[in-house]
């Protein structure tokens, strides 16, 4: 059948669906591209994809990523409760640093993959991507029989991403800020109030993000944000979904789903069943661990001239035959080739494995190729 991108889509602002603290700046500086993400606007580009892409890569890309929402977990019982949700060992999650965690059913599926922070012992912000986790959690919380409120933070968050983004901040915070070690957080003042920034993200690239409470003063910080990354080349932009790519970081919706259990996904390390304390999904998990997969993650180029992003999963075969789908394509500036995340059969998971892809110009050969396409920085 034949298919072609919806460019030119428009989305309608609503009153239902949040705006952040950075909205209004983003507009102000020409995005007109959003999405919606956590009942949240989210911006997209502001200029192209492939500028962006250069800029994160070679520079310093400021994304006000308004729908990454904070589920705030407090009380008596914060952390056995947190642990009650996912398969890390969260004993090892000391006040101040950040997990990169799975949050699973009972049957295995993973229902989030957020990563945990932890700013204090009896506070934990669970930084959630595109799901219904705050309605999971407090589900969840009433049949716990622990002490604990959950409810969003009402933060809205900066991503500064890039290989510039230590200078940029430690020119606006001191330079302790290049000192902070790989998923941990800290606090800084900003115009009076305290900002929780970590050192994470989303791009593959050094990098990381300010979260900000007092909404009031979003236009006063992105404004700051952006003098101070002048002299760094700073440049507005979502975070490369290319960069993401390449660097193997699965997108939750896309790339996992609760249909896939961590080990199809190559993701057992965060399943830690040596932990004494219970979880969710612990004794499916357990029963899994041993058991041959029928699918694995994988990555693919494709041939041919650059393709646009898939909308939805494109089927791949084998021999004409169903061998599983393409989950996120784009194509990658600096390897000039389509690149994808795919979920194939076990059979058809080896590197070097020909496969053929049902794309918007219709079928494509395809490789299979080990992850990532370019390591993490």
């Amino acid at each position: 059948m034949a298919r072609s991108p919806h460019n030119g889509a428009q989305i309608g602002f609503q009153p239902r669906i949040r705006k952040g603290a950075f909205f209004e700046a983003a507009w102000r500086h020409g995005c007109r591209s959003f999405s919606v993400y956590n009942r949240t606007y989210i911006s997209g580009s502001f200029s192209d994809p492939e500028s962006e892409y250069w800029s994160v890569v070679n520079d310093v890309a400021l994304w006000p990523v308004m729908g990454e929402r904070q589920i705030e977990i407090t009380g008596p019982d914060a952390a056995q409760f947190v642990q009650l949700l996912t398969p890390r060992d969260m004993s090892k999650c000391a006040v101040g640093q950040c997990k990169y965690a799975l949050i699973t059913a009972a049957d295995g599926g993973i229902l989030s993959d957020p990563i945990i922070l932890r700013p204090d012992a009896t506070r934990f912000w669970l930084s959630t991507c595109d799901a219904d986790l705050e309605l999971w959690a407090k589900g969840v919380a009433v049949h716990a029989g622990m002490d604990v409120r959950i409810r969003d933070a009402g933060v809205s968050v900066l991503q500064v991403q890039g290989p510039k983004s230590a200078a940029l901040l430690a020119d606006m915070f001191g330079d302790a800020i290049r000192a902070l070690k790989y998923y941990r957080l800290t606090t800084v003042d900003f115009a009076g109030t305290e900002l929780l920034l970590s050192r994470t993200g989303w791009s593959g690239e050094l990098g990381f993000e300010l979260y900000l409470a007092d909404a009031s003063k979003g236009d006063a910080l992105f404004e700051a944000v952006l003098e101070a990354g002048r002299p760094h080349d700073v440049r507005l932009g979502s975070v490369s979904q290319a960069r993401r790519i390449e660097s193997g970081i699965l997108s939750w919706g896309i790339d996992m789903t609760p249909d896939e259990t961590p080990y199809e996904l190559g993701l057992d390390r965060l399943v830690e069943l040596d932990n004494p304390a219970d979880f969710i999904g612990k004794a499916r998990l357990a029963a899994l661990k041993d058991a041959p997969v029928t699918r694995r993650l994988v990555g693919l180029t494709v041939d041919g001239d650059r393709l646009a992003p898939n909308e939805d999963p494109w089927p791949l075969y084998r021999d004409g035959r169903p061998a599983g789908r393409i989950t996120s394509l784009t194509f990658s500036p600096r390897l000039k080739k389509n690149i994808a995340l795919g979920l194939v059969e076990t059979a058809c998971a080896a590197p070097g494995q020909s496969l053929t892809a049902d794309t918007w110009t219709g079928m494509r050969d395809a490789l299979v190729t080990t992850l990532p396409f370019v390591p993490k920085r």
